[in-house]
């Protein structure tokens, strides 16, 4: 997959023109400093993502994009059947191209992060969110955390996640970003607080949302690209970017693909 993008991470960016000068800026427009794609979330559908990954490898492809930039708003596990492969595959491309793929962390990592080191405490929750799904594809065994566990159930899955989930790719997950930026456009997991600066925003709030981030465009210019929430329609209104369309039971994956001019598409699988 992304079969063109070395050969177009080797382009030479052209010389900027005197109409390029003097161009006026959209600025009522997301204007990234490079061709961006942003990824909504995928929650175990392996088969999607390659999907969307040969989409996004045509469309550049079809371009004259140059250093194009991938950002996956997270939520890449959970609901879905193939979680680990997911998993697997994210940290390969981010590996693999570091200057271009971001892997923002989204919720439903953080409670599987949080599920590893508290079980007991946090196990309900994540089971409720569609961890079990996650931990078959891992080969953890779920009957017992199913209907009406036992307590000593939930360290039971998380000893036996832990031996069944490399240390780096816990390590990686860790890791993870909370949000990218690229000039007026900002890539998050759920949402922001209008009320505050990007840079101020808590990762609480950029996990789970905030109750005003629907309530009318920022003052600030800024776009805000995110998931979390499923839309029927991707959509790109009010200086939000929504790209959750449900695809672990829908089928639709969206990305939405950003030029630097402020024009923008939607590929879908």
């Amino acid at each position: 997959m992304l079969k063109s993008m070395r050969s177009i991470l080797g382009r030479k960016a052209r010389k900027p023109s005197l109409a390029d000068a003097v161009a006026p800026r959209l600025q009522s427009m997301p204007l990234p400093e490079q061709q961006t794609y942003v990824i909504g979330d995928i929650h175990g559908r392996a088969d999607l993502l390659e999907l969307m990954l040969e989409l996004i490898d045509a469309h550049i492809g079809g371009t004259s994009a140059v250093n194009p930039q991938l950002v996956f708003v997270g939520d890449y596990i959970d609901h879905g059947p193939d979680s680990e492969a997911v998993l697997t595959r994210m940290r390969e491309l981010h590996e693999s191209f570091p200057d271009n793929v971001v892997c923002l962390m989204g919720s439903h990592e953080r409670m599987m992060l949080d599920f590893l080191a508290d079980p007991a405490t946090r196990g309900p929750r994540w089971m409720r969110s569609g961890a079990l799904e996650t931990l078959r594809s891992y080969g953890v065994a779920t009957s017992d955390l199913e209907e009406s566990p036992e307590f000593d159930a939930y360290p039971k899955a998380a000893n036996a996640l832990r031996r069944r989930l490399k240390k780096s790719t816990l390590d990686w997950m860790e890791g993870l970003p909370l949000s990218w930026s690229s000039g007026n456009l900002w890539a998050v997991h759920a949402g922001a607080d209008p009320g505050h600066a990007m840079e101020a925003q808590t990762a609480r709030v950029l996990l789970w949302g905030h109750p005003e981030f629907d309530s009318g465009p920022r003052s600030d210019d800024i776009w805000i690209a995110h998931g979390h929430s499923e839309v029927d329609t991707p959509r790109v209104a009010e200086g939000r970017i929504a790209t959750d369309t449900g695809a672990w039971r829908t089928g639709r994956l969206t990305a939405c693909a950003i030029r630097s001019n402020g024009r923008y598409d939607f590929l879908q699988t």
